[in-house]
């Protein structure tokens, strides 16, 4: 039985990319094992697909003055110890590194090991953790065209991310049912990122009364970001967040208005929704956001407002624009390079996992 080693860790988004893979890589043979922090996210996530997980140490490389910045490098020598004992006690045939700080002394472990390993970068320009393990990669997978130019050419490969199948085979009906919307209205759903983003959320609500002319809105509005005051609008249905019902959601959803994060937008992609694109402020991030809504929009899969333009004019504007062309949104989604990456990295993992 061949043995791989997923790792990566520190948000979801460095997380569900590897869970998108479970199911081919149980039906191919794989004993699955997860390498994450003690006690990040990612344990949460792990644990309920059965999966051994083992816990290590792990510290944040940061590029500005912290008093951690004396203490984490010797958490991930600790990490880079614990790694390289679990992989000789593992000997697994691959490892697959999602990123995130916690994936970079498991990957040097990889490669001290001389174990192949394929790690995946999500966005247009690689994160600093992918940075270091970069040279240790046997390939590097990437969502965007763009991306290639800042990878070795022998190890770069297109994939996009691979996304949770179930996403794929939602329910209009549940979702209608679940609103209490009507069928004879197109839906927008908007989504303002896992902690919600009060910028999307006060546009949204501010457009509300134009957008119910000719929409109905499903509001993902993040932790302890609803409104009780619109809880009984006919044509609004808002929530913190939801899990087994986005796929509905999703079936049901005519546009998207959106943050710019690497996974989400893939989704969208894979799901051929016409979305608008709202990226976190380069003020608030280190602008990755942006680069990735940047590159959608010159392939012609997303509109864009980039944060300091949003206002309820604009976001009205390009709604009305995104409905009326939502065909040539789809069609080029429908085309892309971009639409089998679980099948690729897959074959990725094959490759390397026979040598």
């Amino acid at each position: 039985m061949k043995r791989i080693i997923l790792t990566g860790g520190g948000t979801a988004g460095h997380v569900t990319p590897n869970i998108a893979l479970l199911p081919r890589l149980s039906e191919l043979g794989y004993d699955i094992q997860y390498i994450g922090s003690y006690n990040g996210i990612e344990k949460d996530l792990i644990e309920p697909f059965g999966i051994p997980y083992h816990g290590i140490s792990s510290g944040k490389l940061r590029r500005y003055l912290s008093a951690r910045n004396l203490t984490d490098p010797f958490r991930v020598l600790k990490g880079f110890s614990e790694a390289r004992k679990l992989i000789k006690e593992l000997k697994p045939d691959v490892i697959f590194s999602k990123g995130g700080f916690v994936s970079v002394p498991v990957v040097l472990a990889g490669k001290r090991s001389k174990v192949p390993v394929i790690i995946h970068e999500s966005d247009m320009t690689p994160g600093l953790a992918n940075k270091i393990a970069i040279p240790s990669a046997t390939k590097v997978c990437c969502n965007f065209p763009e991306t290639l130019e800042y990878l070795p050419k022998d190890k770069a490969v297109l994939t996009g991310s691979p996304i949770r199948q179930e996403l794929l085979s939602g329910n209009k009906i549940a979702a209608l049912d679940l609103c209490g919307f009507t069928a004879d209205k197109p839906v927008i759903l908007v989504i303002g990122g896992s902690l919600g983003s009060v910028v999307v959320n006060n546009a949204v609500r501010k457009s509300l009364p134009k957008l119910l002319e000719h929409f109905q809105v499903i509001h993902l509005c993040g932790r302890d970001k609803t409104d009780e005051s619109l809880n009984d609008t006919e044509g609004y249905c808002q929530f913190e967040y939801v899990k087994d019902e986005l796929r509905d959601i999703f079936a049901l959803a005519d546009l998207v208005i959106s943050r710019a994060g690497a996974n989400a937008i893939c989704e969208l992609l894979a799901l051929r929704k016409p979305n608008l694109l709202i990226p976190l402020s380069a003020k608030a991030s280190r602008g990755d956001q942006i680069l990735n809504a940047r590159s959608f929009e010159r392939q012609g899969f997303s509109m864009v407002i980039e944060e300091e333009a949003l206002t309820p004019e604009s976001l009205l504007e390009a709604v009305q624009q995104l409905y009326e062309n939502r065909g040539t949104y789809i069609d080029a989604m429908r085309d892309s390079d971009q639409q089998d990456s679980i099948d690729t990295i897959i074959s990725l993992i094959e490759e390397a996992a026979a040598r």
